[in-house]
């Protein structure tokens, strides 16, 4: 087994005939540790959780609010978000799930220094919970070039500063290795000089946010061991779109890629 602990997104792989009962044991096969959710209502998390705990697998992240756009930089937003996240802690300590997704929300009238001050607000009204949970609330990094306009946790340096005002070892990033590769590159050094601060990955091949193969431009063997040799923790998640018609075969074959 590699030094890197891997996990997939269900909603990227159940597809063309694949279902849960045939998804999780085959990647447990693989020799993935885990997999997750971008939502977590209208799922079967009892089902879903059972289901990869007799695999010898978990679930390793799952959504903390609702809205990606209309997030936490938003000041009347704190109360909703506040009730979903503390929900969404207790939910994901009973079920053994480490990390919990949450967003920025797009840019509005705030700059980008003011708008950082209001999330870090926000994400600290829920983050005494997460400590005595030992949950981490992470916040998503997300290209706002191709994927998601507007969005403002767009660059590493901005997500960063958030968890610095937080100032909680359980207030990090989810490092969508493709959004930032869109965005600023330089994908090695900002996660070696950031490491403490990530708590989860994701990856896509770019262009396109597809397999990790010789048709896109990261080279994820080098990034997966920067990562590894960092001391990284935490579960990396694949996010990626098969472009073949076995969505088993493609995360095999994202495992052996990322298995350094």
């Amino acid at each position: 087994m590699g030094r890197i602990k891997q996990s997939f997104c269900l909603g990227c792989y159940l597809r063309n005939g694949v279902t849960l009962e045939k998804l999780i044991p085959a990647a447990a096969e693989i020799g993935y540790d885990a997999c997750e959710l971008w939502w977590r209502a209208g799922q079967p998390l009892d089902e879903i959780c059972d289901l990869a705990q007799q695999n010898g697998m978990v679930v390793a992240s799952m959504s903390g609010h609702q809205s990606l756009p209309d997030g936490l930089n938003k000041p009347e937003n704190h109360d909703r978000i506040e009730d979903e996240l503390h929900e969404s802690i207790d939910l994901a300590a009973k079920l053994g799930i480490p990390g919990l997704i949450c967003f920025s929300g797009n840019r509005h009238a705030l700059s980008d220094n003011a708008a950082a001050v209001v999330v870090a607000e926000g994400l600290s009204r829920a983050i005494k919970h997460a400590e005595e949970k030992n949950i981490n609330l992470n916040i998503e990094l997300l290209n706002s070039k191709i994927n998601h306009p507007l969005y403002q946790c767009d660059h590493t340096d901005w997500g960063v500063l958030v968890c610095k005002l937080v100032n909680s070892p359980r207030a990090k990033v989810l490092f969508d290795i493709y959004h930032m590769q869109i965005m600023e590159g330089d994908l090695i050094r900002n996660i070696r000089d950031n490491i403490e601060y990530i708590g989860h990955f994701h990856t896509a091949g770019n262009p396109d946010r597809r397999d990790l193969d010789d048709d896109q431009e990261i080279n994820y063997p080098a990034v997966m061991r920067a990562i590894a040799d960092a001391g990284y923790e935490y579960y990396v998640g694949h996010e990626f779109t098969p472009k073949g018609d076995d969505p088993i075969a493609a995360l095999k074959a994202a495992w052996e890629t990322c298995n350094v």
